[in-house]
Formats: structure tokens, sequence, C-alpha cells
């Protein structure tokens, strides 16, 4: 079995002729942890799309497991940008968690104690387990986020895509968050692609960082170069430090 299970070739995304995503390709393995950084609007959250089949590419080849993306949809969690619902809204963590198995049910069939086993050993997987029959409303950010991952666990995904999880957590959880995306990469082999602003942070945790604004710019490990930045920002960039590497753009006009 090949260790590879992201292929994208020469990709192309286009909207009313201006380009979105530019000859874009990138290939991961198994068990990989990339974060994906990059300005507003340069694409991270197009490419997502792509690769769960929610945007079909103008140009070029993208394979997940080796199939047609929507063919490989059962086998990919998504965590979006925004999880919008009315935090007054009286439903339970373990009922959230439970909408993860739609893909299995089906829209008019009940869940039953298969899916409602998968939902407890997802939300054991990120720690919340004791909250299972706490409203999700009553909850903090950083809590929410955990119980939103176990919905995109409770399919068993070999994949999982985040989009910038930890928007609107607070930051003495981040950490948390962050230590919880390593147990399910190392301890459970899911690979992931994390999408985030903040570099210095997820650094520390992923094993590959790529930038994405249009073009992307990737090199396989933790390292992008000055001028790789400076591409995809538009503006010059004054630091770079290794070991837990952080980069700092220079005030420009």
């Amino acid at each position: 079995m090949t260790a590879e299970i992201v292929s994208i070739d020469n990709l192309w995304i286009f909207r009313e002729e201006h380009a979105i995503l530019e000859d874009i390709n990138l290939k991961l393995e198994r068990a990989d942890f990339l974060g994906l950084i990059g300005p507003n609007g340069g694409g991270k959250s197009t490419l997502l799309k792509v690769m769960l089949g929610l945007i079909k590419p103008d140009k070029g080849r993208i394979r997940i497991f080796g199939l047609e993306p929507e063919a490989a949809r059962g086998r990919v969690g998504y965590l979006p940008q925004k999880t919008i619902f009315d935090q007054n809204f009286p439903i339970k963590v373990l009922e959230v968690v439970q909408m993860g198995r739609f893909g299995r049910t089906g829209l008019f069939r009940r869940y039953g104690p298969a899916d409602r086993n998968a939902a407890y050993c997802a939300l054991e997987a990120v720690g919340m387990e004791d909250r299972a029959d706490r409203e999700i409303g009553a909850l903090s950010g950083g809590e929410q986020q955990r119980v939103f991952v176990a919905r995109s666990l409770v399919s068993d995904p070999e994949l999982l895509l985040l989009d910038e999880p930890t928007a609107g957590v607070d930051s003495s959880q981040q950490t948390e968050f962050y230590e919880l995306l390593c147990h399910l990469n190392q301890d459970m082999g899911i690979a992931i692609v994390l999408v985030s602003h903040d570099i210095t942070a997820i650094s520390k945790y992923v094993g590959k960082i790529a930038c994405l604004n249009q073009r992307l710019y990737y090199h396989g490990s933790k390292e992008l170069t000055n001028e790789d930045i400076e591409k995809a920002y538009g503006c010059p960039v004054e630091m770079i430090a290794h070991g837990t590497p952080h980069r700092v753009l220079r005030k420009h006009d």
C-alpha cells in the first residue's frame, strides 16, 4: 500500500478568469502533519474544499487515497473555519458528535447503538467523554472545538482537514488543543492539514509547513525561505529563528 494519500499536480482554480489557485503541486503521506499558512484571501480554505471534492479544479489533477476527492470523502474529516450554531439551542455534546455519522446513517435513519458507541469513542479520543451529557452551549470555546473535532473523528477518518480551528479559542487553551492534534497524529496515525495564521504557535507541533498565496511554497519540511515568505506576503522578512521557528514581518508601506 502506498504511503501517499494526497497527490496534487499542476492544479488551477479560476473565478471569473481570475486565478484563485495557481499551479499547485503537493504530496502528503500517511501520518503527515502539515501546517498551511498564508495571507487572507490566499486560497487556503479553497484548497481544503478542493481536497474534499467540494470544488473541482479547472486544470490539473488531484487524488485523495488514489481516488477522486468526492469518492474518498468518507475517509476525510473536516472542521470548517467557523462552526455557527445557536448557543442557546438545547443540544447535548453526544448528539453533536453523532451528527458526524450522517454519511453512514443517511438523512432519515435514526442513530443506533453503533453510532452512540462511536460518538463516545470520539469524545474519549479528544478528552471530552465526561461532557457527553452537557449542552454544547455551556462549554468554553476550547471545549467546543474539541467536540467539533470529535464530530470530525466519529467516522474514523484517515485524513483530517482543519481550517483555523483555534480562531476564537482562548490562548490558554490553544496549547492543549495543539497537543490534542499531536496525539491524533502521532498516536492514532491520522494525517492532518492545519490552516493557521499563527506560524509561531503551530511550528512547534506540525511536521511540515507550506505557505499559500495563490501559489504554494513548500519544501516538504518545516523550512520556508525568506524569498518564499516575501513572495507570499508581499513584504520583507526581518528575522527567521530556528529550533522553534518564527518569522517577523518588517514594517512596510
